[in-house]
């Protein structure tokens, strides 16, 4: 698990929400890029490798703003995260974007009817997260 550093001079200045996003991708890659694209965007980022991590971390930090997952993980795909937070009371109304290196239509379709907010093909761009990132300001 890693959280953006403090101290950095970047960021919200005092006062000011900082909106705090969770990236979760079991690819190393794929998850310093989407944390770049996030903290240049001067969002708060936390990158956990795994949706078990990711409903770990929520049951200790749910200030979370947003969730963007990865589809295809070990142990718990970006679906099936996706559908323990919007079963849960606590954390349903976190938005989570789904994102897939593969654009399957019916994939992309059941994300969206369970309640996912976008489905993101990769790579993702700075476009697709400012336009995300505008929807919960």
């Amino acid at each position: 698990m890693s959280s953006s550093r403090g101290g950095n001079g970047r960021g919200g200045g005092e006062g000011e929400r900082q909106i705090h996003v969770l990236a979760v991708d079991d690819s190393s890659v794929d998850r310093a890029m989407i944390a770049r694209i996030l903290r240049s965007a001067k969002y708060r980022v936390t990158t956990v490798d795994s949706g078990k991590k990711a409903l770990e971390l929520l049951g200790l930090e749910p200030d979370v703003n947003m969730i963007i997952t990865d589809y295809w993980m070990p142990e718990m795909t970006g679906y099936e995260l996706l559908k323990r937070v919007k079963e849960s009371s606590e954390l349903r109304e976190i938005p989570v974007v789904i994102m897939s290196s593969e654009n399957v239509p019916n994939r992309i379709n059941r994300c969206l009817a369970e309640g996912a907010e976008d489905f993101l093909l990769k790579p993702v761009r700075p476009s697709d997260v400012s336009r995300l990132c505008s929807r919960i300001r």
